[in-house]
């Protein structure tokens, strides 16, 4: 069992007391990831779903459809440095993506990094990848396994080959480049056997200089007094300034530091140009002496100022482009023009600024959708960026910044006729009378006569907004007359701050009652019917499917609660759960917190008098993100508890993490079984 030494708790394999309750916690002994115990029960589950997927008739029918609709060529918008430029593409199956480079635009492509060598199944991927100033080298992070933990490599750029240098125990770390070398974030080597499940604690930053062995970074940035607080560093474009980046949990709001870079990389000097953590600043670009910053500070919409760094007091800032009604998503520089994305009503509109704030115009995009990209240097001529849409496969664009035309670098070849099939956006009433907006996907020619199979898909938490996007496997569904809805519910970034706020801690009750009046206005406005509806959200939208899963076990006919933070009490324990305590709250922290915590969490919740829908969690045995313990227990916990005809199963993929860098085919697997199971258990046919 773990170790565990805490202030307000009285805790065995059986229970623990929190203030005056004491909580049962009979599956404690699941936490335990590498027992003979839990591996013999995972693998009992995965056979027991395995049992259950293979009496579905049209299963490998589904999997060969997926595998039809998913392989098409999927390229990357190009980055470039002088000459060279580089983008990745997938040729349709390949487990990972390829990195080719060009010298021009035009010219032949070769692959440069092949990530599917790294290993025979694909399970290593590459993460964080960074050009050094003038395209000598590049560095790169690959993580085996879907593990958040990196281990970095550099190639030198012109003789296609891999140098000696080599670092390892990095995570949420950036690759930062100065001079012959760059910065990094790294922490201890955890105890053997702990490597997934130990508390991250301690973030530094580091310089590595080429050719040199780890143990001699150069440590730039600790802070021994907040263990807990993460770090990362970015390097303006022009190598002129250091930018140290500090957060207290899995918030946007941050510390910011400054240092004037000389040609020796140093721990001193490092000046505060924003204390935290009560907004977020985010540095776009400097401007010789100043700097133009993305920040929410007094504008819970986002505004961009020009800052001193001599002078950084907000006093002394001077207001670029102000805040508006709808949210700055990001901001660049490129061409010498700013490029500053909104998300009005959830959609992305790109509005064009020279660097003195003056308005030049807007990117025209093709429709509702998600715009991304506009990076470059200063003395380009053009950027690309993707677009995208539920109906609308990534397509590249290449833009003209003299003239502010686009034009299409690269369609797509998904095999979808985007023609039949349309995306509407209504709004809806929660039961506080907050409206609330979500995008319903379908085919022209379907009738709502409140029979159709509908998948709604919620997240609602951490600030961060879903925004439209093409997924491959939503073919079949939509094919077959399926509703594919996303609820764009309180706790995201969509309409900014507040309507986080709205979500969070104390008021994350808002996020379900939320979703639920989503799925109860599909059902009223004769989109679907409870026994046509399935709900779907993976890591905090996995918590988001077990509340919700637990409060309206009635209005549901199937529930997919994928990577999902599950048990509320006990989250922070674990790897990076620490951070989220800022979002949720602590059940250790204060009885208020310990009462709104027990009073949603998935697994302390499940009722033994209802019957509940069929239910499929799916997790990965390396996620180190939200380690998967939360899902064995609570798929421990339903069996047990919930005694009705529908399938209760847990799906435990091996070799797989939270999501990022999933091979190809581990994901076609998984989407496989899951559609084969919404098709089943919602009575439709392939």
């Amino acid at each position: 069992m773990l170790k565990t030494d805490y202030k307000n708790c009285k805790n065995n394999s059986d229970f623990e007391r929190y203030f005056d309750m004491e909580v049962k916690d009979p599956y404690r002994w699941l936490e335990s990831m590498n027992s003979s115990q839990t591996r013999q029960w995972i693998k009992e589950q995965n056979q027991k779903t395995q049992n259950n997927l293979d009496k579905i008739p049209f299963r490998e029918k589904m999997k060969e459809r997926l595998r039809e609709v998913c392989n098409y060529p999927k390229y990357s918008a190009p980055f470039h440095e002088g000459n060279l430029y580089f983008f990745f593409k997938n040729e349709g199956l390949q487990n990972q993506s390829v990195l080719y480079i060009q010298e021009g635009l035009g010219s032949p492509a070769e692959v440069f990094l092949d990530p599917n060598q790294l290993s025979k199944d694909g399970t290593k991927a590459l993460t964080e990848y960074a050009l050094s100033k003038g395209g000598k080298y590049f560095a790169y992070g690959v993580a085996e396994g879907g593990s958040d933990w990196n281990e970095f490599f550099v190639m030198d750029v012109n003789q296609r080959k891999a140098l000696p240098d080599h670092l390892k125990w990095i995570k949420f770390s950036t690759i930062a480049w100065h001079g012959e070398g760059f910065y990094y974030t790294r922490y201890d080597c955890p105890e053997e056997g702990e490597e997934l499940v130990a508390k991250n604690e301690n973030a530094r930053i580091f310089y590595h200089k080429m050719g040199t062995k780890q143990s001699e970074d150069i440590l730039i940035h600790q802070d021994k007094n907040h263990p807990l607080r993460t770090a990362y560093a970015v390097v303006s474009k022009d190598e002129s300034y250091l930018f140290v980046y500090q957060r207290e949990g899995a918030t946007n709001k941050n510390a910011l530091y400054v240092q004037k870079l000389t040609s020796k990389p140093s721990p001193q000097n490092l000046q505060t140009l924003a204390k935290g953590f009560q907004a977020e600043y985010t540095v776009i670009d400097n401007l010789e002496k100043r700097l133009i910053v993305l920040t929410d500070h007094e504008a819970p919409k986002y505004k961009l100022i020009l800052m001193d760094p001599q002078k950084p007091s907000p006093c002394d800032w001077q207001e670029l482009i102000p805040e508006t009604k709808n949210v700055i998503q990001s901001a660049s520089t490129v061409g010498g023009k700013l490029f500053v994305t909104y998300m009005q009503d959830v959609r992305s509109q790109v509005l064009v600024y020279n660097l003195d704030g003056k308005y030049q115009g807007e990117v025209q995009l093709p429709t509702l959708g998600c715009a991304e990209g506009f990076q470059g240097e200063k003395s380009d001529l053009y950027t690309f960026y993707t677009f995208t849409s539920y109906v609308h496969p990534i397509t590249i664009y290449k833009y003209n910044i003299s003239t502010n035309e686009s034009e299409v670098a690269h369609a797509s070849e998904a095999k979808f006729d985007s023609e039949k099939f349309q995306t509407k956006q209504v709004f809806y009433s929660s039961p506080d009378g907050t409206q609330i907006p979500m995008f319903l996907t379908f085919s022209k020619d379907l009738t709502l006569d409140g029979t159709n199979p509908t998948m709604l898909y919620g997240y609602g938490g951490f600030n961060i907004s879903l925004t439209p996007s093409f997924k491959a496997w939503l073919i079949p569904f939509l094919e077959a007359g399926g509703i594919y809805a996303v609820a764009n519910i309180r706790g995201g970034g969509e309409y900014g701050e507040d309507w986080h706020k709205a979500g969070a801690l104390a008021n994350k009750q808002n996020v379900f009652d939320d979703f639920i009046a989503g799925a109860e206005y599909l059902i009223q406005e004769k989109y679907t019917c409870s026994k046509k509806l399935a709900i779907a959200g993976g890591s905090n939208g996995g918590l988001l499917v077990g509340a919700c899963l637990n409060q309206r076990p009635d209005l549901f006919q199937v529930a997919l609660p994928a990577v999902g933070v599950l048990d509320m009490l006990r989250f922070h324990r674990f790897t990076i759960g620490y951070a989220w305590v800022i979002e949720y709250g602590c059940a250790e922290n204060s009885l208020e917190e310990f009462r709104n915590l027990y009073a949603y969490s998935p697994l302390h919740n499940i009722s033994e008098e209802k019957d509940y829908p069929a239910v499929l969690i799916t997790t990965g045995d390396h996620d180190d993100r939200v380690v998967p313990a939360h899902s064995y227990k609570f798929a421990a916990a339903l069996q047990e508890k919930c005694q009705g005809e529908n399938p209760l199963l847990i799906r435990i993929a091996t070799d797989a993490g939270h999501g990022a860098g999933k091979p190809t085919q581990k994901i076609l697997e998984e989407q496989s079984d899951i559609w084969s199971f919404v098709f089943y258990n919602l009575g439709m046919e392939l």
